[in-house]
């Protein structure tokens, strides 16, 4: 698939590199970062079509991330995955994201939602 890359936001390792193998194998342009304040760095240099976002991690997390992206009025479509222990919905509301997801999540039902929400 051509067009601007999906950022994949989170601190964990296996997860990130797990979504990202994902999103490769169905075509998608990927990037990646382990937090919010490296993601604000990434995006200076390529916006990406949509945000795959985690909500807890150091030195930024979801929130704060938010606020920045807001700041800056950049406003991609975001797709919050996370371990919260709340409904992954309630903390994409929060922010303003278009969708939610938990961990552990579904494979398909991940793909699915990038598909529905991804800028081309």
């Amino acid at each position: 698939m051509q067009g601007r890359p999906i950022l994949v936001v989170d601190d964990d390792p296996a997860v990130r590199e797990l979504v990202c193998a994902l999103l490769t194998e169905e075509g998608y342009p990927v990037l990646s970062a382990p937090n919010g304040a490296h993601a604000l760095e990434v995006m200076t240099q390529q916006r990406p079509s949509l945000l795959v976002l985690d909500m807890h991690m150091p030195v930024l997390d979801g929130w704060g991330f938010a606020q920045e992206l807001a700041a800056r009025g950049w406003d991609p479509p975001i797709l919050v995955v996370t371990a919260t222990t709340r409904q992954p919905q309630v903390s994409a509301a929060e922010i303003g994201a278009q969708a939610g997801l938990p961990k552990p999540f579904d494979a398909q039902e991940l793909l699915d939602t990038v598909a529905r929400l991804r800028i081309p």
